[in-house]
């Protein structure tokens, strides 16, 4: 019932965040949210654990996970990869 007001928060990403997303290696990351609160992500990097990792450790992250925590509703899952053309 909120899925405006999550899209509203991601058209205007704080600076550091985008900053701190490349930074640690998250390029070509895309967020795509269905009607029905489905939210998938996607992002690519060189080296996926370092990317998650360096994330984690940031300031920034933690407080902008806290911000978007009110949207987020469990079950949370990482979606297995299938297939990947390379």
């Amino acid at each position: 019932d909120r899925l405006d007001e999550y899209k509203e928060a991601h058209r205007s990403v704080w600076p550091e965040m985008l900053d701190a997303l490349s930074a640690t290696g998250w390029t070509n990351y895309s967020l795509f949210l269905d009607e029905d609160g489905l939210l998938v992500g996607y992002f690519e990097t060189e080296d996926f654990e370092a990317a998650l990792a360096g994330m984690e450790a940031t300031d920034v992250n933690a407080r902008w996970q806290a911000a978007m925590a009110e949207f987020l509703v469990p079950p949370m899952r990482r979606i297995e990869e299938v297939f990947h053309l390379e």
